[in-house]
């Protein structure tokens, strides 16, 4: 496709150009060794790193220098074909590895210990940022470490880390809290330390290269924004299935449930991006903005909106209480479906539909738009197996992509009807950027760099979106009469979802 003239008013991330410290606190951990370095070696790859940068590793196991660097090699990618990899492109991968590693250190600490993070940051000083004094050196703090002691780290590097000549940014993981209260109660503990413009609350989700695309295809294309209403559209369906079950991860999915994992964060930041408002501008509190007005309009949701289930055992598939990290009686949904209502003059009256599980048919992240029927149209009562005329589908993983259904005549000499497709597949219509598709991490890493913050989740976005769970979670935890459906390892859910969807005048696709 030919490319357009860039928009004036969107946003980019380019190569950052000021020096730059990046400490991973958790550096020994999985978070950090599958997401966190690769992400930055990629970046250093695509050559999007600054000129001169540092990484220092910074956690609590007794680790030297050379055993950090190799246990960090084997989590390493180019995205280089195997097959070529003795190519002169597989010789650069190889050779910019060993200039990567050659900028990374290791520190050992506590993560409430001032002292250590003082000292991490005097070695920083003296090794790299007093090279750099006419400049400025930034700190980017990586918190690939448990919730519980986010509280404990901010007070650390505020007291003892931060940066002495430029920005000190402060990128934090979900979970972030597990209610209204635990979240209300992280945020002041961060706010007596960090201010909010220091604070980078990451949501994978947003980086994804569909999810960005959402508000480009909306507010893009004057085609849509007539038709994006009440009047025009029947129901908004968003969808998060995965094929396999909570193994390796019980004990920590036990404690969280499909609903904080999922649906809370990244599905409920997807719902925000499809039905908010065009902001002023594509700086990041203009959009932000937008999304907090919308969530506000957001009802309460309450158990009567959900349908719940734990995943059953089928052939040789466990069942969710099969696993020994599973607690005895556990009530821990697996899968959920609800129903959304948004109060304001865009959206009465349309149902928004959420469903995501574990254990289910296949592996599939999508937004399906689903419009009205023709009303008194000359094809009304043609059959069209009871599928809507009309829908336009974002595909989020595998295979991104967007489409959308239209009616169409059959060639020949009959009149009959079929709905086809006007899809566009990232991987035919771009498909060298296809097959080097930057990670969500890394995109959201080189925001942060450059110290913009449209794709972070912001103080009062997350307390709109555990406004709208918080009292639905309590009663699903606290009333036993809120129980779960059963549904086989490798279905599409529990059948019950299909009555949620029913009484709000709508059906699954």
């Amino acid at each position: 496709a030919a490319a357009l003239s860039p928009v004036p008013a969107a946003r980019s991330s380019g190569r950052p150009v000021k020096p730059v410290t990046i400490v991973v606190f958790g550096a020994s951990g999985d978070l950090a060794k599958k997401k966190t370095f690769p992400a930055l070696f990629s970046l250093f790859y695509h050559n999007l790193l600054p000129e001169e940068f540092q990484i220092i590793g910074y956690a609590r196991k007794d680790l030297d220098e050379q055993a950090f660097r190799e246990s960090l090699m084997e989590m390493l990618s180019c995205r280089v074909d195997p097959e070529t990899f003795d190519s002169i492109e597989g010789q650069r991968c190889a050779e910019l590895m060993d200039e990567f590693m050659g900028r990374v250190s290791y520190f050992s600490g506590g993560y409430d210990d001032e002292e250590a993070v003082r000292e991490m940051g005097s070695k920083a000083v003296t090794d790299f940022e007093d090279r750099h004094k006419a400049t400025g050196v930034d700190r980017l703090y990586y918190l690939a470490i448990p919730p519980t002691v986010f509280a404990d780290s901010a007070r650390s590097i505020a007291r003892g880390g931060k940066a002495p000549t430029g920005d000190t940014r402060v990128v934090i993981e979900k979970p972030f809290g597990r209610d209204s209260a635990s979240y209300e109660k992280l945020s002041v503990d961060l706010a007596k330390e960090l201010s909010e413009e220091e604070i980078y609350r990451i949501d994978h989700y947003l980086g994804k290269e569909l999810v960005q695309n959402i508000m480009a295809m909306r507010f893009g294309n004057f085609i849509f924004e007539p038709l994006w209403d009440s009047r025009h559209i029947d129901s908004v369906q968003i969808d998060f299935k995965e094929p396999f079950g909570v193994e390796g991860r019980a004990g920590y999915f036990d404690n969280s449930g499909i609903v904080r994992d999922i649906m809370q964060n990244h599905l409920m930041q997807v719902l925000a991006l499809l039905a908010m408002e065009a902001p002023a501008s594509m700086d990041a509190d203009d959009v932000r903005d937008e999304k907090v007005k919308l969530l506000r309009s957001v009802e309460t949701l309450s158990t009567s909106d959900f349908c719940l289930g734990q995943y059953a055992a089928a052939g040789t598939k466990p069942g969710y209480h099969d696993d020994e990290e599973v607690p005895e009686g556990s009530r821990t949904p697996t899968f959920a479906a609800c129903a959304f209502a948004i109060n304001n003059r865009r959206w009465d009256g349309v149902p928004f539909l959420m469903r995501a599980g574990k254990a289910l048919d296949e592996r599939l992240a999508q937004v399906r738009i689903r419009f009205k029927q023709v009303p008194g149209g000359l094809f009304s009562g043609e059959d069209l197996d009871g599928e809507r005329a009309n829908e336009l589908v974002i595909r989020l993983q595998p295979d991104e992509a967007i489409y959308l259904t239209v009616v169409n005549k059959v060639p020949g000499l009959t009149n009959e009807l079929t709905r086809t497709k006007l899809d566009l597949s990232y991987r035919s219509e771009w498909a060298d950027a296809a097959e080097d598709m930057p990670d969500a991490y890394e995109r959201l890493i080189l925001d942060a760099l450059n110290g913009e913050k449209a794709l972070f989740c912001r103080d009062d976005e997350l307390r709109e979106a555990w406004r709208v769970f918080s009292s639905a979670l309590e009663k699903m935890e606290s009333d036993e009469s809120v129980t779960c459906a059963d549904y086989a390892y490798g279905s599409d859910g529990p059948a019950e979802m299909h009555k949620l969807a029913e009484e709000r005048g709508v059906e699954w696709a």
